[in-house]
């Protein structure tokens, strides 16, 4: 293990991320054109790969899905040995046994590893047989650590109960949060991934893009034409977090970044490019006040803006099978 990535471990060993870079957005030339607005080739991705290492956030998010499909081999080309890879796991349909497995042994091929960081439960469908699955692959030395994702406050508790039976610690929980939609917060969740020592991570921190102010002749991606006129609701908004920002050196997306970090969650963010890995690692290096969390929460609040939704994938959640 890296130098740089053993200074990033609990006493247990556990991972402790200040930020995760996001791969969504990683893929072809296609893929970034039409649906991110621009693409960014593989070389200026390795360069914020190699960024990342140097600024202390090796972590890599990424899913079979990602890029259309191109982004998890992307991940696997330009991620070295001194890089953390999450990836997931996501059950769709009904439960045949090894799926689990199957689908991780192509993961493996993607990454050219033989095991990964840490493999999240993308969603809360047939969780005890999914989870049993991967509770094998766990002590095999396959997984290093174990998460669920877009679960709520039930269904993480009843997977912390599945993992404990089986005497592995669930590791984190990653789902939705942002400045604008805090849900998870409100019913609980965070508050109790606390209480038992289970990393939040946050994904959509930026709400694809809409915690980004506009700027002339920016290039415009299918979200941001999807949100345009919500975005302009968000002005009021952008106003503290630039005056907020200008107290710490940040940029107002830098302040929705250290906005997540600030409250003990885990950042996770899109970056292709160098300046971007740069900008991240600033951000979650700095700290914003109780003071100045309660003014952009008020802020976002009156904005009566939600974008993506905390529950946007629950539509994917099988009641019965």
């Amino acid at each position: 293990m890296n130098g740089t990535l053993k200074t990033m471990k609990s006493e247990d060993g556990a991972l402790l991320p200040k930020a995760v870079i996001g791969t969504n957005a990683w893929g072809d030339a296609l893929y970034g054109k039409m649906v991110r607005g621009s693409y960014v080739t593989e070389g200026v991705m390795h360069e914020a790969v190699k960024t990342s290492v140097r600024v202390g956030i090796p972590f890599f998010d990424t899913a079979r899905d990602y890029g259309l499909g191109k982004g998890q081999p992307i991940v696997g080309r330009l991620c070295g040995e001194d890089t953390v890879i999450s990836a997931k796991y996501t059950p769709m349909g009904k439960y045949k046994q090894g799926q689990v497995r199957a689908s991780f042994e192509k993961d493996l091929l993607d990454f050219g590893r033989s095991y990964i960081d840490i493999y999240w439960l993308h969603l809360p469908n047939a969780t005890k047989e999914n989870l049993t699955e991967m509770t094998d692959l766990y002590r095999e030395g396959k997984i290093k650590n174990i998460g669920i994702s877009n679960f709520n406050l039930k269904e993480c508790k009843q997977a912390k109960a599945i993992l404990d039976q089986e005497g592995i610690p669930l590791y984190g929980v990653q789902n939705h949060y942002s400045l604008l939609d805090r849900k998870w917060e409100k019913d609980g969740l965070t508050a109790w991934c606390k209480e038992n020592g289970i990393s939040f991570w946050a994904w959509a921190v930026l709400e694809e893009g809409m915690l980004v102010p506009p700027k002339k002749n920016e290039k415009k991606s299918i979200m941001k034409l999807m949100f345009a006129r919500k975005r302009r609701k968000l002005y009021p908004l952008y106003k503290t977090m630039q005056e907020i920002g200008r107290k710490h050196h940040l940029k107002i997306p830098q302040v929705a970044m250290c906005y997540v970090s600030s409250k003990g969650f885990v950042p996770i963010c899109g970056c292709r490019k160098p300046y971007q890995v740069e900008e991240l690692a600033a951000a979650v290096n700095e700290s914003l006040s109780d003071e100045e969390i309660r003014l952009l929460e008020d802020a976002a609040d009156a904005t009566g803006v939600k974008i993506l939704g905390a529950d946007m994938f629950r539509f994917a959640v099988k009641k019965k099978f």
